[in-house]
């Protein structure tokens, strides 16, 4: 199917081919035309001199009559060293001089393009001159005749102009089916493009044969659409966990309202009051770390500022106890650039995933590797399956050892720390470790 917009790029393209076609035979034409006019004009030349050699031998016979014979030439005339003219054709009979020029000194011949003569008024006539010479006095021949018209032959000029129509109309029709053609996949795409909806991302544009720009353009596409579908997915994914997450806080504390008014007597509401704080702050935390995730998607610009690593890792630890002892092992003078609070939330993250896994003690330590500075955090619990390194990563994502140790967890904590991560140009993962989980996180140093 071809489109709208392409019937009009095909037809401007060939419009464009005509355009060019035409001028090229035009201007072949031109030139042909030319070069056959040039050869023709010298034929004819020579043609008219032709007529004067034959008079020429006649006055070598002492023959010259004074009507000479016709021949080839429109007419001859003769005149002798005064000027007067001798003899001449039957068409130049009575006639005046035709010409004033004559050949120059050592030169037998001379020709020129003389019009409006008198004996033929309105055309414009080769004129050949010859000298002869002649003891008694030098004799001026002058021979003329039509010149040839700048079309040569009504005949050859029409063939000429035939076949320019026919090269031009040839390169249309070429073009147009070439440019069909070329945009047929083209059409393809745009019509597999404009069938593919928000909710269906399934489909792809096909991908022709030819390796060219056409085919790199669909497989570009094709990647493109492969994103938008993984996004999508993403988001769907993301909204329906999230709606999960929100609702499961909400619904306990709707069941804890409706016992309340259920037995009101019988209910400890200093105690219900106390329960309902603990789904608020699970749903605050939700909320809080759903509205960090919206800020880094948009690209929210961040604060640049020069950080110590070791000196904000160090307020973090001192700003709240931890229920397990925390060793450690920090470098100081390890500066990076980047916003304070999100840094600061992506420490608290790490920390607060590492006292919800580990066992008994968790160990943090600061580094310089590579122009890097690097941050570890290691606890001693049960740690995280090769195969899922990643998948611990994905937003509302929860393992199940970390559902049962703790059911408060949002899912976005890893998922926050690895964008604020990545949004100051560096990159959090797991490494291997002898037990528990180690998390490394590198951001590039500043000096």
């Amino acid at each position: 199917m071809i489109t709208r917009k392409s019937r009009s790029v095909r037809t401007r393209l060939t419009l464009v081919a005509v355009a060019v076609a035409a001028l090229g035979s035009l201007l072949v034409t031109a030139v042909l035309t030319f070069s056959l006019y040039k050869v023709a004009n010298g034929l004819r030349t020579n043609e008219v001199a032709g007529a004067v050699l034959d008079i020429i031998q006649l006055d070598r016979r002492a023959e010259t009559p004074v009507v000479l014979p016709q021949g080839d030439a429109a007419g001859v005339q003769v005149l002798d060293a005064a000027g007067r003219v001798v003899a001449s054709t039957a068409s130049l009979t009575g006639a005046p001089r035709m010409a004033d020029f004559t050949p120059p000194d050592g030169k037998a011949r001379a020709d020129r393009e003389v019009c409006d003569i008198p004996a033929f008024p309105g055309r414009c006539m080769v004129v050949v001159a010859f000298r002869v010479y002649r003891p008694q006095g030098d004799l001026l021949v002058y021979s003329a005749d039509d010149v040839v018209p700048w079309y040569v032959q009504p005949e050859v000029f029409a063939l000429f102009v035939g076949a320019s129509l026919l090269f031009t109309a040839l390169a249309g029709f070429g073009t147009y089916h070439l440019v069909t053609r070329a945009l047929r996949p083209v059409s393809d795409i745009s019509d597999n493009l404009a069938e593919i909806t928000a909710t269906d991302f399934g489909k792809r544009v096909p991908v022709p044969r030819a390796r060219d720009e056409v085919r790199h353009l669909a497989e570009t596409i094709n990647q493109t659409l492969d994103r938008l579908e993984a996004a999508a997915e993403q988001q769907r994914r993301f909204a329906s966990d999230a709606s999960h997450d929100l609702r499961s806080p909400l619904t306990a504390m709707r069941a804890q309202v409706e016992e309340a008014l259920l037995y009101p007597e019988d209910t400890d509401w200093n105690a219900k009051a106390a329960a309902m704080l603990g789904s608020l702050d699970r749903l605050q935390a939700i909320v809080s770390d759903l509205l960090m995730l919206t800020r880094l998607d948009a690209g929210t610009p961040a604060l640049k500022e020069r950080i110590d690593l070791s000196d904000l890792l160090r307020d973090e630890l001192d700003r709240r106890p931890r229920r397990v002892p925390v060793i450690r092992k920090l470098t100081a003078g390890l500066v990076v650039e980047g916003d304070r609070l999100r840094l600061s939330r992506l420490l608290t993250n790490l920390l607060d995933n590492a006292e919800r896994h580990t066992a008994s003690r968790i160990t943090v330590s600061t580094a310089e590797e590579d122009g890097m500075a690097v941050l570890e955090v290691l606890d001693d619990g049960e740690g995280v399956p090769r195969d899922q390194w990643e998948i611990v990563f994905r937003r509302f994502t929860r393992l199940d050892a970390s559902r049962n140790r703790d059911a408060g967890g949002t899912g976005l904590g890893l998922a926050i720390a690895r964008e604020i991560a990545q949004a100051h140009g560096g990159t959090l993962g797991l490494a291997e470790s002898s037990q528990g989980a180690r998390f490394v996180l590198r951001l590039p140093l500043i000096r």
